[in-house]
């Protein structure tokens, strides 16, 4: 009769299950939840199996409602806001030895009301990609020789992959001499702008060469002007003295005077 009664109410408890299939190498978050704003902060336990009567078995992680408290190692993570409720845990980096059976408690108080949360967590390997590396060879002109001694396909084959390095070749020799005509351009540019300065600087030398021997001749040509006029204006005053003189001379009435130099 007792145990009949134990079974009751242990079904009466919520227990839910549900299961999650990843890659290795990827995150696996276990969902878990609940009402913290009915209940308040709960503490929660995550295991390995399982869910025993009471606790965790074989215990990955627990919390006090606002902390871990215990961790079985960094790879067991509550990413969730506890705040809100949400206890979900997160195995990182899963790998193979992580697959089965996990199980969230939630401790509410009073008899037979935890919260239980069973996941069946499967690993699958991740798909390998392999990459593949392909040769392109060239063939000379002895090499072609020596292709004829082996099966048609294989030398058509050769001829194929050879006319590709070929262009290649062909279109890359072409480049430089397009480039070499570039700086051909700007070595004549330089030199024609040297030889305009040059030129400049030549005219303005003979102008200034010229203007200074232009100042002696004009100042020789002044000073001539200058002794002109001086002359001229001697010869104007020596004749009018002599004009005065015959007018005093002539003057008066006909009296004798006597000049004194």
């Amino acid at each position: 009769m007792k145990v009949a009664v134990l079974l009751v109410l242990l079904t009466v408890s919520e227990c839910s299950s549900s299961s999650l299939e990843v890659q290795t190498g990827q995150n696996a978050t276990l969902p878990c939840k609940y009402n913290i704003k009915h209940h308040g902060a709960l503490s929660v336990c995550w295991g390995r199996g399982e869910i025993p009567i009471s606790g965790c078995s074989n215990e990955r992680l627990s919390t006090d409602g606002h902390k871990v408290t215990d961790r079985a190692s960094g790879k067991y993570q509550l990413l969730g806001r506890l705040d809100e409720g949400d206890v979900s845990l997160t195995i990182l980096n899963v790998m193979a030895s992580d697959a089965g059976w996990y199980g969230c408690r939630v401790e509410i108080p009073g008899w037979f009301n935890d919260n239980k949360h069973h996941f069946k967590l499967t690993v699958k390997r991740a798909a390998q990609t392999t990459t593949t590396t392909t040769t392109t060879t060239t063939t000379t002109p002895s090499n072609r020789e020596t292709s004829t001694e082996q099966p048609a396909a294989n030398h058509t084959a050769g001829q194929l992959t050879s006319t590709e390095p070929l262009l290649t070749l062909s279109s890359s020799s072409m480049k430089p001499e397009e480039n070499s005509s570039v700086p051909l351009v700007l070595v004549f540019a330089l030199f024609g702008l040297v030889v305009l300065v040059t030129a400049g600087g030549l005219v303005i030398i003979i102008r200034r060469w010229r203007h200074l021997n232009k100042l002696p001749q004009q100042q020789i040509i002044s000073s001539a002007r200058f002794s002109s006029t001086a002359s001229t204006l001697q010869l104007h005053g020596r004749g009018s003295a002599v004009e005065n003189i015959y007018q005093i001379d002539s003057g008066g009435d006909g009296g004798e005077y006597e000049f004194c130099p």
